[in-house]
């Protein structure tokens, strides 16, 4: 079953969905197979049921255990590489 990959930004319009394909675009490089769903940050308490990682471009509040990547990496292109490799360590475990 694909892991679950929560993207949020704080309307999640813009940059949510630009950092939701980069994501998209190097796993499918990578050949791995995730579930990618975008929100605003306000709205991830209501969306974990399921989710095995959160990458957002802002805080997000409690998240209970569920591991977080608060990045602005994949706007800036400094980090993308190493916060990549965070994400899949996670997803692959």
């Amino acid at each position: 079953m694909a892991k679950k990959i929560l993207v949020s930004c704080g309307t999640a319009v813009a940059t949510s969905t630009v950092v939701l394909r980069k994501i998209e675009e190097n796993l499918e490089e990578k050949g791995i197979k995730v579930n990618l769903i975008q929100c605003k940050a306000a709205e991830v308490p209501s969306k974990l049921d399921g989710v095995d990682l959160i990458v957002t471009t802002t805080p997000v509040g409690d998240v209970g255990d569920i591991p977080v990547i608060q990045t602005l990496s994949f706007l800036t292109g400094i980090g993308v590489d190493a916060d990549m490799e965070k994400i899949i360590s996670y997803i692959k475990e």
